[in-house]
């Protein structure tokens, strides 16, 4: 075979192999959120959080006074909703189920979701969690279309009974948002320095711009 035509064979063959492997993905959902308007979702996520992921994931490097302080819930508030096992407000979100347990129960020991979002993405986030559907053969009864034969069961079965197709993804949103400020908590005061930055650096560099605009035409004319 003439290397022209070898070339062209492989550029063909790859072509081919890559739209074969990417029709067999499932598309992911778009998720989009604003970090500096979302506090009445995020608390909303925060308890669909502690209410039905915290039994089995923990999110140890985020802690419920952050948590307080950052979706502006009082201690008392969050001693009553959000912490139910003695914990102290100054707590990482932790487990008491051991990874022996964890992984004789679900064959894998469920990870630690404090970075989840940031390592996956939100989108892949909240289309997992609103991907599940009915499965007779598997061991929970659900499957899920972006992570096929997962291990973790659909805790979220009576909630999604219980609602609208709507309703359902308006929860499993503010759960993904949620997910998203404990992957960077920081996010929302990050985005509204580098406002500050940009503007400080606009009114500090506009007046020299305009000078060596000036600076330079004024020979030329």
């Amino acid at each position: 075979m003439k290397p022209i035509k070898l070339f062209l064979f492989i550029i063909t063959f790859t072509a081919s192999s890559l739209t074969f492997a990417s029709s067999g993905e499932q598309e992911l959902r778009d998720f989009h959120t604003d970090p500096l308007n979302r506090t009445k979702s995020l608390q909303h996520g925060a308890k669909l959080f502690v209410n039905y992921c915290l039994g089995c994931h923990s999110a140890k490097y985020v802690r419920y006074e952050r948590i307080a302080d950052d979706l502006g819930i009082d201690k008392e508030a969050l001693q009553a909703n959000l912490m139910f096992t003695g914990e102290k407000v100054g707590d990482p979100l932790t487990i008491a189920l051991g990874h022996d347990q964890a992984k004789k129960w679900f064959g894998a020991v469920p990870p630690d979701l404090s970075l989840e979002a940031r390592l996956r993405g939100s989108d892949w986030v909240y289309s997992y969690l609103t991907g599940f559907y009915p499965d007779e053969s598997r061991p929970f009864g659900y499957n899920n279309k972006i992570f096929p034969s997962v291990g973790m069961p659909f805790v979220m079965e009576s909630m999604k009974k219980d609602m609208s197709e709507e309703d359902f993804d308006a929860a499993m949103y503010d759960l993904t948002n949620f997910m998203d400020y404990m992957a960077e908590p920081m996010k929302k005061e990050r985005i509204e320095l580098g406002r500050w930055v940009i503007a400080f650096l606009v009114l500090l560099m506009l007046p020299v711009v305009v000078w060596l605009n000036h600076e330079y035409w004024k020979d030329i004319h």
